[in-house]
């Protein structure tokens, strides 16, 4: 069948919230410059650095967080940025809180054992009103001259669901609206461009836009192509109509839709009849895809940029020529008629 994806030209920006920050359409993720599965060499990190300014339109904007290496990542950002002489305000870093390093006394990182490679420090979770300070504090000091001018609390949702009981569940609530006061009380003397929130939990997200002023909001593995309930697309749509930015991320399902072992961080079981029916379902989104030469990723990246809630999408690599691929990505626009096929296959 005829190609007839079309590319929609130089990569857009949009204000992202009331923020007042133009942002590109492909947000960096960072995970990989604080050796999430792997340890990759310093001249990698600043090739993948130094890619990000070849095919993104300055201010580039990135997304890290002080739990990514336990620091690591935030150190990784600085030196390269200093290393290629980027001037500060061509670049913007999201940064998520609630992890500051640790002394490491342990053969490895506690925190998330088996994720972490060749870190020389560990790392301990610090929600609260100043344990949130704390993050923030720490994430200046590893930025050197660089700052954070998006904030935000880690995974909340996690959070929460690691109490222990109701009551405990009630006293983590209040711990993270505690750390939100901090945040939007550093809003509000300048010290941050924007507040808002990263969940795998749309709900938990929700329920912190009923209860804090936030700017935008980070959904991760939530508004993908193989999960978009009803109930999250019209959540999507108040966000919009209430100026609350959204930006997509983790729509690859941890690399499961392109052809990965891995489903939302745990390895799929093909005896499984559970995961039997996820690879039943990729196997015929594939199909489709092949149908109409269309790539499983970009169909994965234009569905989740469709609602015009959306501002961008977050995107990462280990490899620095998949920087450029991934900016494609964003840039392409899908023909109808591959998504009525995926509707005709019930995909959709």
């Amino acid at each position: 069948m005829t190609d007839k994806r079309q590319p929609t030209g130089a990569m857009q920006t949009s204000e992202l919230g009331t923020t007042g920050i133009h942002v590109p359409r492909v947000v960096f993720g960072t995970s990989n410059l604080g050796n999430l599965y792997q340890a990759l060499a310093d001249e990698t990190k600043l090739q993948i650095v130094e890619q990000w300014f070849q095919h993104a339109p300055v201010p580039v904007m990135i997304d890290t967080a002080g739990k990514y290496g336990a620091g690591l990542a935030l150190e990784c950002i600085a030196s390269a940025l200093a290393s290629l002489k980027v001037a500060p305000s061509d670049i913007i870093i999201s940064n998520k809180l609630g992890w500051r390093r640790v002394p490491l006394e342990a053969d490895e990182p506690t925190f998330e054992p088996g994720a972490w490679v060749g870190l020389k420090h560990d790392a301990v979770q610090d929600i609260s009103y100043d344990g949130i300070l704390r993050c923030y504090e720490e994430g200046n000091q590893l930025l050197g001259n660089y700052s954070q001018q998006m904030v935000s609390v880690h995974d909340p949702d996690e959070y929460l669901a690691a109490a222990t009981d109701e009551a405990n569940r009630q006293a983590r609530w209040q711990d993270i609206l505690a750390a939100y006061k901090a945040l939007q009380e550093l809003r509000r003397a300048g010290k941050v461009a924007g507040v808002g929130v990263g969940s795998k939990d749309w709900r938990v997200v929700q329920q912190l836009t009923d209860q804090c002023e936030l700017d935008w909001v980070m959904l991760a593995t939530c508004y993908t192509i193989y999960t978009h309930p009803a109930e999250l697309t019209e959540f999507i749509e108040q966000l919009h109509q209430r100026n609350i930015g959204v930006i997509n991320s983790a729509v690859f399902h941890s690399g499961f839709m392109t052809g990965g072992q891995f489903f939302d961080y745990r390895k799929i079981d093909a005896t499984s009849d559970e995961d039997q029916k996820l690879i039943n379902w990729r196997d015929r989104f594939h199909r489709v895809c092949q149908q109409f030469n269309i790539k499983p990723a970009e169909a994965c990246v234009a569905f989740a940029l469709q609602p015009p809630g959306i501002t961008a999408i977050a995107l990462s690599s280990s490899q620095p020529e998949r920087v450029a691929t991934n900016v494609h990505l964003a840039n392409t626009k899908l023909p109808e008629e591959f998504w009525a096929a995926m509707r005709a296959e019930n995909l959709l």
